[in-house]
């Protein structure tokens, strides 16, 4: 068991769960966006619909939202900073079947029309999982520096970015690899014993025509 199991992330608020795992969830989540937060839904499940108002999780999510860390003493003032960027939000509770008691389903909008919806679990002391991108069931924990490829599903893709990452000097520490059925969509997520460059990113974007988008969770370190 990991020391920060037993006694917590360094954070600003009252339940690791609820608070220091909210603000990695809507960081992580952000960061699958990928563009500056301007409309949000957040659907909260379980015992995050129970709990939010008392556990500052509303707060904590939209802080994550926003870019700031856990241990960050503006996470009080979410709420204002989000209207001061023009980040417009609604929050929901919502029943879903077989979900994590601590999780939240994250609806974002673009101006252009864009839309993105991605799930998340808060599983304890500030742990989190992402369980969904955009319709696709995955894992990824953000405890290390991950690659997630979103791809078809054919042969060669993971031999080209596993390659890569050989050339660029990182080792993988763990790999799982998720597809719809043969040929059809996959994803695979590569935690990693270090964050890719720029220049490695631009040439794993183009090492195979099945690579469709790359998603770059930075870990814990780097989380902002």
């Amino acid at each position: 068991m990991a020391l920060e199991e037993i006694i917590g992330p360094v954070m600003v608020g009252p339940s690791s769960s609820h608070t220091a795992g909210a603000v990695r969830l809507g960081n992580l989540a952000r960061l699958c966006w990928g563009r500056p937060v301007t409309e949000v839904d957040l659907y909260l499940r379980g015992s995050f619909a129970a709990t939010f108002w008392g556990h500052g999780t509303d707060r904590a999510l939209l802080a994550g939202l926003l870019g700031l860390r856990p241990d960050d003493e503006s996470l009080r003032e979410s709420f204002r900073l989000a209207s001061e960027r023009g980040l417009r939000f609604r929050l929901h509770a919502e029943r879903a079947d077989g979900a994590h008691p601590n999780s939240v389903r994250f609806v974002f909008r673009g101006e252009d029309g864009r839309t993105l919806e991605v799930i998340g679990a808060s599983m304890g002391g500030g742990a989190v999982e992402l369980q969904s991108v955009d319709g696709f069931q995955l894992r990824a924990t953000g405890a290390f520096p991950t690659l997630v490829t979103f791809h078809r599903d054919e042969p060669g893709v993971i031999a080209a970015v596993s390659a890569l990452l050989a050339e660029g000097g990182l080792n993988i520490a763990s790999m799982n690899v998720h597809r719809q059925g043969r040929g059809a969509k996959a994803a695979m997520v590569l935690e990693l014993d270090g964050a890719p460059d720029g220049a490695l990113l631009a040439r794993l974007e183009a090492c195979h025509p099945g690579l469709e988008r790359l998603l770059v969770l930075p870990g814990p370190e780097g989380e902002v």
